[in-house]
């Protein structure tokens, strides 16, 4: 199959002629990411760029990307492939590249390990010998990898735009006001089991201040994978449970723990207690932020319904940042991982509807040809800020660390990397 990238610039040409029989949600997806940068810089104002994250506002502290100089603008694919490979060869061990599934073919065809973001983050700890990792990802991924990697690695993300509009969603200031008002409201003894009224949890998606933030008030990280075995080591410790910034996985990994929706109010950080009577709040066993993901929240009820209609017998299999209904109305939910596995397990020819972020789906569909496998959305339109990251970024900083030059290193502040690491490993002793 073609890559993502491919198709978007097909239809892009065949919509230009008034022939497009597929569609994507922006025709903007196929020009350079620079071409964003560009535009953020002379509108003096950051954006996540097209895609699924394009209506969502980016804050004004959202990390932004100098411009990329002109030689790797205007490199065909063969010769970026060309120098990317050539710089790798000579870096060898000295420089280990990470991929995340969502990232596109043309990057991840570069990647040493490619895995969700903390599987990478582990994967980094593997290769002691590299000087730099270089995180194609987002973000709050490559502080992850800053936070676990030794002081002397340097973790390099090559497009400093590529953000995470749901991590944006929760700041350290908005939780933290939001700790205090809960802390006015619950007080802070323990009751008579020793729980104290309120555990944070944070998800892997939030920034590393959120995680500190975790850290240094007895709270712990979360990942998609693990979301179950993190809330009930958080009620045995409080008496109910603060989860950002992604209100659906917190939703849908608490339902099937069996916790009523009456008792999981959403918290609007732009509202005094959330918008919630202190009733509500006290009667509560997970308070979920109003976070969620772009990509994920995209799929819907209808588009299951029409894969059953069209497929009979198709499995369809989702990921838990999709809203409850979409996770009910499936066949199974999971992670990245989970999806994965999933579909390697089948033994006989299957039909997969999937719903996730639509290069790991097409990226599937290609490696398990036995199979149909397709994404439940109809338009392609990936994540905008895992899209921010090409070819041509990979190869400047991979050419800059050949030169002896490090650019756009991530690097998380000691006192915000300590406690942050501490809810990574509250995270890791919390096993099934």
């Amino acid at each position: 199959m073609s890559s993502v990238n491919t198709a978007i610039q097909l239809i892009t040409r065949e919509q230009a002629a008034g022939s497009a029989a597929a569609s994507t949600c922006s025709p903007a997806l196929a020009r350079g990411p620079w071409d964003y940068d560009l535009a953020e810089a002379l509108a003096g104002k950051p954006a996540y760029g097209p895609g699924a994250s394009a209506a969502d506002v980016a804050p004004a502290s959202t990390p932004r990307q100098g411009q990329l100089p002109e030689e790797y603008k205007r490199a065909s694919d063969a010769e970026l492939d060309a120098r990317i490979r050539a710089a790798k060869a000579t870096l060898g061990d000295r420089a280990v590249v990470l991929g995340h599934f969502y990232q596109r073919d043309e990057v991840i065809q570069y990647a040493d390990f490619v895995g969700d973001s903390f599987q990478l983050a582990n994967a980094a700890l593997t290769r002691p010998d590299a000087e730099a990792i270089i995180f194609c990802g987002v973000h709050f991924m490559a502080e992850t990898a800053d936070i676990l990697s030794r002081p002397d690695q340097a973790v390099i993300l090559p497009n400093l735009a590529a953000g995470c509009s749901m991590a944006d969603m929760a700041d350290i200031d908005s939780v933290t006001e939001c700790w205090e008002q809960l802390g006015e409201l619950f007080g802070t003894e323990p009751d008579a089991d020793g729980r104290v009224p309120v555990i944070p949890v944070t998800y892997m998606n939030s920034s590393a201040a959120l995680k500190g933030f975790c850290g240094e008030n007895g709270g712990i990280v979360c990942t998609s994978s693990n979301a179950s075995t993190v809330l009930e080591w958080a009620f045995e410790r409080g008496q109910r449970v603060l989860f950002f910034p992604d209100q659906h996985l917190g939703r849908n990994t608490a339902k099937a723990m069996g916790v009523p929706l009456e008792q999981m109010p959403l918290w609007n950080p732009r509202k005094d207690l959330g918008g919630n009577a202190e009733q509500t709040l006290i009667d509560s066993r997970v308070i979920l932020w109003h976070g969620f993901c772009s990509v994920h929240k995209r799929f819907n009820v209808g588009q299951i319904e029409k894969a059953r209609a069209e497929f009979p017998g198709v499995q369809v299999i989702v990921h838990p940042e999709c809203p409850m209904e979409v996770v009910d109305a499936a066949d199974s939910a999971g992670s990245t991982d989970f999806i994965k596995k999933a579909i390697a397990a089948a033994t006989e020819p299957s039909t997969f509807a999937v719903g996730t972020e639509i290069n790991m789906v097409n990226r599937l569909a290609a490696e398990y040809p036995q199979h149909t496998i397709f994404c439940l959305d109809p338009v392609i339109c990936p994540c905008s800020t895992m899209y921010r990251i090409h070819p041509g970024y990979l190869a400047w900083v991979l050419e800059a660390l050949v030169r002896g030059e490090v650019v756009n290193r991530i690097t998380v502040a000691d006192d915000v990397a300590g406690p942050a690491k501490v809810a990574l490993e509250r995270m890791l002793a919390a096993r099934p």
